[in-house]
């Protein structure tokens, strides 16, 4: 099944539950989607919609970090709920261990050498781990490598 065929009946079954988290959290990705399709007049493959849940995700980890530093439980249990829902539709993601690996081989394909080259790393290694690694942990990992 299609992403967008999916989200649509998940959004249906949410709605027929009463699940006003799924709800909500299905509504927003759709309306992401909707909207890129709206600005670039198009139809988007499976691949950029995965870019597009990827970046809710991001937005959504963001937000949770400024929920804790405010103490707001309330916000923190809705943006963790809304969490596991996006990572629902996302490719299963990649382990600490798994994005080193490739790392290490695209250090090798790159030929880097300090931290100078960093910016050559994550250019070649960023489409790899596309939608299935968050940049933050890739770019620790590249930083450790190099340093």
């Amino acid at each position: 099944m299609a992403l967008k065929d999916q989200l649509q009946a998940d959004l249906k079954t949410a709605m027929k539950e009463k699940d006003k988290v799924r709800k909500s959290t299905v509504t927003m990705i759709r309306a992401a989607i909707l909207q890129v399709e709206k600005d670039q007049k198009t139809d988007l493959n499976e691949e950029q919609i995965i870019e597009i849940i990827a970046k809710q995700l991001k937005q959504r980890r963001d937000g949770l970090a400024e929920f804790e530093k405010a103490q707001r439980d309330d916000l923190i249990q809705q943006a963790q709920a809304e969490i596991a829902i996006i990572e629902s539709y996302l490719p299963t993601q990649l382990t600490l261990d798994e994005i080193k690996v490739i790392v290490d081989e695209t250090i090798q394909e790159t030929g880097a050498k300090d931290i100078k080259d960093m910016g050559k790393v994550m250019g070649a290694l960023m489409p790899k781990v596309k939608g299935r690694a968050d940049g933050k942990l890739v770019n620790q990992a590249v930083k450790e490598k190099l340093a």
